[in-house]
């Protein structure tokens, strides 16, 4: 289907649909390999129009990222502020971790726009971005009251899912006995959700 005229769309919608396609492309290919132009292509304008708005392509991916990782700190503050989180409690910080699958879930291309970002730190824009928002999440999660033991594995689980998603592992669970065991380990009761979600975009795709 072919994208709604943009001339019907306010400047600020525009704009979002720009982000929204520049968060596809930046997901699927990466900094060094995605161009202003395919970013163009993705969301149904023209390559200056894209420049027009964001100028350089690093400006465009900083924002990208910077929006993706934003939406995970805010998704923790919402879950801290609620109170549902007891660190006492047998289920520990799963009230986050709920809500970060339920993000990634719903929203893949959140996740690989990370995990994109962190590749391409060695840009030093990129990376000072990165830094800093991984230091502003593990804020969110010590005020939750938890050990920093805790914290440390809550956060490398996510970076665990964020891996496993990458690299299609939900999807390729025949490939061998020991990707099966490893992605089974790693989402636990979450898998089938992973895999129904794939399904339904499969057929929807």
């Amino acid at each position: 289907m072919s994208p709604a005229p943009t001339s019907r769309l306010s400047a600020e919608e525009r704009r979002e649909r720009v982000l929204e396609a520049a968060t596809r492309a930046f997901g699927r290919s990466g900094y060094a390999a995605t161009s202003t132009d395919a970013v163009a292509k993705e969301a149904g304008v023209s390559q200056p129009y894209v420049v027009r708005i964001f100028g350089t392509k690093l400006e465009l991916f900083l924002e990208v990222v910077d929006r993706a990782t934003r939406r995970v700190r805010d998704t923790f503050v919402e879950v801290v502020e609620s109170g549902e989180v007891h660190v006492d409690d047998d289920d520990g910080l799963g009230p986050l971790g709920d809500a970060y699958a339920r993000l990634v879930l719903a929203d893949r291309p959140v996740m690989q726009v990370m995990m994109h970002g962190f590749m391409a730190s060695a840009e030093p824009a990129v990376g000072q971005l990165a830094r800093r928002r991984m230091g502003e999440i593990h804020d969110v999660v010590m005020r939750t009251g938890c050990t920093t033991d805790q914290a440390r594995e809550f956060i490398a689980q996510g970076m665990l899912l964020n891996v496993m998603l990458a690299i299609g592992a939900p999807e390729h669970l025949d490939e061998s006995p020991a990707i099966e065991a490893l992605t089974i380990c790693a989402f636990g009761p979450l898998l089938d959700a992973v895999v129904d979600n794939r399904d339904d975009e499969g057929r929807t795709g």
